[in-house]
């Protein structure tokens, strides 16, 4: 006795929309399965596209906050800074004669000792 190869379809399965999807899929591989797929991709990235421009936007605003006169107030009090005489300030201060201090803790935070 030879048995076939292929299963008999019941006909409760055949009338279902899976089992015509599935039966059209295997005829229609790109129409019914990948067009579909890029065309989510393709919406997708021009959906994605604004929100991502809204976001730069967004940090855009929160960085440029300083105003044109606040801008030109900024490098007012600076001092000159004179490579070589920083050096020379630096390099006249007494590093070994030190000693440490502690600093003050706020009320309730640890202060690390054991």
């Amino acid at each position: 006795m030879v048995f076939q190869s292929k299963k008999f379809p019941s006909k409760a399965n055949t009338n279902t929309f899976a089992a015509k999807y599935r039966a059209m899929m295997k005829k229609h591989p790109f129409l019914l399965f990948g067009l579909p797929f890029m065309s989510v991709i393709v919406a997708g990235s021009f959906i994605l596209t604004p929100a991502a421009a809204i976001r730069y936007e967004k940090y855009d605003r929160k960085v440029r906050q300083v105003s044109q006169q606040e801008q030109l107030g900024l490098g007012q009090n600076r001092r000159k800074v004179d490579i070589r005489e920083e050096y020379y300030r630096l390099a006249a201060k007494d590093l070994d004669n030190w000693e440490q201090k502690r600093v003050e803790r706020l009320k309730g935070e640890s202060d690390g000792l054991l």
